[in-house]
This record gives structure tokens, C-alpha cells and sequence, in this order.
């Protein structure tokens, strides 16, 4: 299985954030690891293993990300303005670094066509895939999310700004 591990300098974030991409071509695949996750989770959660086929095959390419939520949904310290802020801050590193760069290896390697990604996640994962895909349906075209927690107060308590409306499924659906 082709195993490319990446690291780059997030303007959103302020900092390096690391990843890995499996596969060498097809439909581009993004995992959210669980609560407090790393990029890693993926295939040391054995996913890989399971994924393999359809990786190897280059039906599918996945790409696995780092979380940030020891600063956000976890963090039992700091405000909730600020818990709030920084969340959305990792949602638009997504949505303006990470797409941008899956797109370009899934343009190339598939040669053009629908750059459009699948999320998916587990557990927090899946809260994180569910608003990917919920709040930015032209970049993501599929999603897979399973054991999610899909109201914000999990995370932020009875704190509510725009930050966390925009986070929380059961109330902006």
C-alpha cells in the first residue's frame, strides 16, 4: 500500500500539522480520527487493514488528518469564546488547506475529473465528517459517520454563538 506521510504549516492554526495519505489514486476519502485523535489512528486502529482493497486497487485514496480537540470540544479549560473560535479555525484550515491540497494530489493523480471528497469519522470523528459534509456540500460528496454526537452542548456546555450554532447539527438542521 503506497504511505505518504505530510506535513505542513497551517496559516489557520498557527502551527504544523501533520497527516498521512493512503493510496495511490481514486475517489478521495478524508478521516477524522475519534476524540483527541491523531492522523495516526487510522492505521493504527487497523482501518487500513480493512480499507485495503479498495486502497490498493485504487478505487479509493485516503487521507488522515490530526484534530484539535484538547483546545476545543475536550479542553475543560479556557472560555467558550474562545473554544468556539478555535474550532472554527480548525474547520477552515480544513475547508482552505486541506481540501485545496487533496484536491491537487486527486486531480493528479486521477487525471482531472470530480475532486469532490468523501468524510468520515467515528465517535467526535463523525460530529467533525458530519458538519464537513453538512455545512460545505460543494467540496464533499459523500460522507460516513458512525457513533457521532451531533449537538455542540457535548463539548461546549450551554455556551452558544454563532461558532457553536454552526458546529451543532441537531440545531441548525
Amino acid at each position: 500500500m503506497n504511505k505518504e506521510y505530510f506535513k505542513q504549516y497551517s496559516m489557520k492554526l498557527n502551527r504544523d500539522m501533520e497527516g498521512c495519505l493512503y493510496g495511490h489514486a481514486g475517489v478521495p476519502m478524508l478521516f477524522i480520527p475519534c476524540q483527541n485523535g491523531h492522523f495516526y489512528d487510522f492505521e493504527s486502529f487497523h482501518m487500513s487493514e480493512v480499507l485495503s482493497p479498495w486502497i490498493d486497487s485504487g478505487q479509493v485514496m485516503v487521507f488522515s488528518i490530526d484534530t484539535i480537540d484538547k483546545e476545543t470540544w475536550s479542553s475543560e479549560f479556557g472560555d467558550g469564546g474562545y473554544k468556539s473560535w478555535r474550532h472554527e479555525s480548525w474547520m477552515e484550515y480544513i475547508f482552505y488547506e486541506v481540501v485545496p491540497y487533496i484536491q491537487y494530489i486527486a486531480g493528479e493523480r486521477n487525471g482531472g475529473g470530480d475532486t469532490r471528497i468523501i468524510t468520515f469519522g467515528c465517535s467526535l470523528g463523525a460530529t467533525h465528517a458530519v458538519n464537513l459534509y453538512l455545512r460545505r456540500p460543494d467540496i464533499f460528496r459523500g460522507l460516513m459517520a458512525l457513533s457521532g454526537i451531533y449537538t455542540a452542548s457535548y463539548g461546549f456546555g450551554d455556551y452558544r454563538d454563532e461558532k457553536v450554532y454552526l458546529n451543532s447539527p441537531v440545531e441548525y438542521l
